[in-house]
């Protein structure tokens, strides 16, 4: 006998989903906005931003331990063989901007000459990477930069990989009427019209 898939995420799952989700759109304003301030204000921002951060690695790590262990939806079996790589694939390179962008953001605060702590929500101390906090000056500039040019380079892919998520969604929506948005979206119909 097949094993059954659901034709819905789970209710965790789908929470896991919006609230990183937004906490990435937020950050990704953040991250955008910081360069203009200056002063206490550009501060607050970095911290506010460290702390969205720090916070979607840990739902990340959550999300994909639930991935692991929960059986999401099967793919509309119409679906071509092209689609389902990309959405394979979408999926996969979500998970290394949800956990890439934080880690990577992590070693530029460990790395960083300003040597700022971190205080997640004005109150949970976190710890910079000490192997990497402790190296020489210029190791320690060099891991910066790459870190940063990473933390960049996923900032801008991830903006394009959300624009096209969205994009893919409500083509499957309004176009393909095959109820791949209501597997995630709450309240709405997962069966194909």
């Amino acid at each position: 006998m097949q094993p059954q898939f659901p034709t819905r995420y789970s209710f965790v799952a789908m929470v896991l989903h919006w609230t990183i989700a937004l906490m990435i759109l937020i950050n990704l304003y953040l991250g955008w906005r910081m360069g203009t301030l200056e002063g206490l204000a550009q501060f607050d921002a970095f911290q506010l931003h460290k702390s969205f951060g720090i916070t979607v690695l840990v739902l990340s790590f959550v999300r994909l331990a639930w991935r692991l262990t929960h059986r999401p939806p099967s793919l509309p079996e119409g679906m071509g063989a092209f689609e389902r790589f990309a959405a394979s694939a979408t999926h996969a390179f979500f998970y290394a901007l949800m956990i890439g962008m934080p880690l990577t953001g992590w070693v530029l605060v460990s790395t960083s000459a300003l040597n700022i702590p971190t205080l997640l929500w004005h109150t949970i101390p976190w710890p910079h990477i000490g192997v990497l906090h402790d190296l020489p000056a210029a190791p320690k500039t060099a891991v910066e930069g790459g870190a940063s040019w990473i933390h960049v380079s996923l900032a801008f892919g991830g903006s394009a990989l959300i624009a096209l998520h969205v994009a893919a969604a409500l083509k499957h929506q309004f176009l393909n009427r095959d109820g791949v948005l209501g597997r995630m979206v709450p309240f709405l119909s997962s069966a194909p019209r």
